[in-house]
């Protein structure tokens, strides 16, 4: 039975994994990327799917802002393992951090996607006709969705990343490890 929960912080790495396989080094150079990089997700909107302890599943949401002075939430990135594909699990992830986002009181949740699959969520691209991103887009796969009917109504601008920071690593432990690590020895 697969169980969605809070993501752990044990999960990292199978979620990199995931990740990995789904997208590839590719995931790297988008542009929602950039609004995730050095943040933290949107507390208690990190959700991980888990079968008999393998991570199969894994969905964020990061806040931004939807134009000035307008906070919301960016969705991605959403990732079923391969075997798991086509079985509904996305579909339960989607609903499941839709629904937490609301109960939180967040008010609207945009993406890049597949229109015809966000689609059954509620999601348009007509939402975000007035919003950019902050680097190469595919207009017709930006996509948005009021969580408090009219939250995106007049939404204009530039999407711009308003998360909490992630902690920078303590470099000096960092130096440390690798001055203990032994050398090798030269054949």
């Amino acid at each position: 039975m697969i169980q969605i929960r809070d993501e752990r912080t044990t999960d990292g790495a199978a979620r990199e994994r995931l990740l990995d396989t789904c997208f590839g080094e590719a995931r790297f150079t988008k542009t929602c990327e950039r609004l995730r990089e050095g943040r933290l997700p949107a507390e208690g909107l990190a959700l991980a799917a888990v079968e008999d302890g393998r991570l199969v599943g894994t969905v964020r949401l990061w806040h931004v802002s939807a134009g000035p002075g307008r906070p919301a939430l960016m969705l991605g990135p959403i990732a079923v393992a391969p075997g798991l594909q086509g079985a509904g699990l996305g579909g339960r992830l989607m609903r499941e951090a839709l629904a937490r986002a609301a109960d939180l009181g967040h008010r609207a949740v945009i993406l890049v996607g597949d229109a015809p699959y966000y689609a059954r969520f509620g999601f348009s691209a007509a939402a975000t006709g007035a919003l950019w991103l902050p680097g190469p887009f595919e207009r017709e796969r930006f996509l948005g969705l009021d969580l408090v009917p009219g939250a995106l109504a007049g939404a204009a601008g530039l999407v711009q990343a308003t998360g909490r920071r992630a902690p920078l690593p303590d470099l000096a432990a960092l130096l440390a490890a690798d001055a203990a690590r032994p050398l090798p020895l030269a054949a």
